[in-house]
């Protein structure tokens, strides 16, 4: 028996909401788990990908792979050991990219691993599971629940999910540039102490920002998507980035534009689906940092992950 599950990336923070905003995106990850009939067989892990060289990224095809890993802590979960299985890695989110391509692997692992399993998880079981080997649950709630989605991991290891519509008519700009940057380096420029006025900052911009979602306030959500506890401390990983949101700041069907979870890839929130001048003013303000960038405008993945 096998499961393929498709997971959707994710952009998370949207600006102020640090590690507790994420939004899923239509771009896909396949996992599919397959019992070996063979109990004696080893692991077999394998990545493959129609968008980038998995080479270069020297992703782990052994027992360190996060989705094994995801797949193991489900087995400890159940109080079982995992049997002999393929686990095969189908990828179409760029890796380091801040599009939650880890988050949509260990999803589709512990979505289809359950499956197989006859579903002894529930949905928020395999949220805290998947956020135990995150490290916080954005990215992983938005992708497996689709959509807009809150999110806050409790003390005692339970996360607490909220789901919000998105409006229909907001449409985001995905803006990839051609370099990587890892999460564990974005994460290792970030402040372990913040001042109150930079957190009260944020605590108004969070609060704005659903309120504007909920009622569809342009006006609201553009004062709301800003930051002052993750973004200037990364700016000067992303080069180009302070000037592309200057650049973009006054137009007109621009909502709001941030870095994508730990980047380098940002998100562009619009009102209209022409958005032509956008992407020219992204792929132009990089180029002067010869830095090529592809860009992709899409809806909102509502449904988020599915099994096939």
């Amino acid at each position: 028996m096998k499961v393929s599950v498709r997971v959707p990336a994710t952009s998370a923070n949207l600006g102020p909401g640090f590690d507790c905003f994420g939004l899923a995106l239509p771009v896909y990850n396949t996992i599919t788990i397959e019992e070996l009939v063979d109990p004696n067989e080893e692991i077999q892990i394998n990545v493959f990908s129609d968008e980038f060289d998995v080479t270069e990224f020297h992703i782990p095809t052994d027992k360190t792979n996060i989705v094994y890993s995801a797949v193991d802590l489900l087995f400890t979960y159940i109080g079982q050991s995992p049997q002999s299985m393929r686990i095969n890695i189908y990828s179409d989110i760029p890796l380091a990219s801040g599009f939650g391509s880890s988050a949509a692997v260990i999803a589709g692992g512990l979505i289809a691993t359950n499956e197989l399993l006859g579903s002894p998880a529930d949905t928020d079981t395999l949220i805290a599971i998947g956020t135990e080997i995150e490290g916080h649950p954005d990215n992983l709630a938005a992708a497996v629940l689709g959509g807009f989605v809150l999110s806050s991991q409790e003390s005692d290891g339970s996360v607490t999910t909220r789901k919000i519509p998105w409006p229909e008519e907001w449409k985001i700009t995905m803006c990839h540039p051609d370099f990587e940057l890892p999460t564990k380096i974005s994460r290792s420029v970030l402040p372990e102490m913040v001042s109150l006025k930079d957190a009260a900052y944020n605590a108004r911009r969070t609060a704005m920002m659903v309120d504007a979602i909920i009622n569809k306030d342009e006006t609201l959500f553009k004062l709301a998507m800003q930051d002052k506890l993750h973004q200037p401390y990364r700016t000067k990983l992303v080069p180009g980035l302070d000037e592309i949101i200057k650049n973009l700041h006054h137009k007109d069907n621009v909502l709001g534009t941030a870095l994508s979870g730990a980047g380098p890839g940002i998100i562009v929130v619009t009102k209209d689906a022409n958005t032509d001048e956008i992407r020219n003013i992204v792929a132009d303000t990089w180029a002067r940092y010869s830095v090529n960038v592809s860009t992709k405008t899409v809806n909102v993945e509502a449904d988020g992950a599915k099994i096939l």
